[in-house]
This record gives structure tokens, sequence and C-alpha cells, in this order.
């Protein structure tokens, strides 16, 4: 949790967000329906993709800033 600020219910609802199955198909696959959804309509309306912004510090729909390898 990057954002010191984010509140204990935050910090719940941001954990439904990260166990949406629609959500984190858009942060995996970062195309296709799900990432338009979560892009375009669920940021607006979802309160568990807000909290996962301010608890993250990124939006729901983008992907991890980890590295990947390549092995």
């Amino acid at each position: 949790m990057n954002n010191p600020q984010a509140s204990t219910s935050d910090i719940a609802l941001a954990k439904v967000c990260a166990n949406c199955p629609v959500c984190r198909r858009a942060r995996h696959r970062q195309q296709g329906l799900a990432f338009w959804v979560v892009k375009t309509v669920e940021t607006k309306v979802c309160p568990f993709c807000r909290a996962y912004e301010r608890v993250h510090g990124r939006k729901a729909h983008e992907g991890s800033t980890r590295l990947k390898c390549s092995n």
C-alpha cells in the first residue's frame, strides 16, 4: 500500500477491487472488453475502483509496475 493516508475502509474496498474478476483481467490483459469497461465506466461509478486508486496510487485498470522476468 503506497498511500499512508488511506483509511481502513479504503483498504477494505481496495481489496474487493483487487479480487474482482473484471478488474483483475483488465490489469492483466491491458486490452479487450474488460479493460474498456473498467477504464471508461467503473472508475467513475464503482466505489471499489476509486478506493483502489486511492490506496495503490494507480487506476484500477493500470497494470503492475513490476518488471517481468523473461525466463
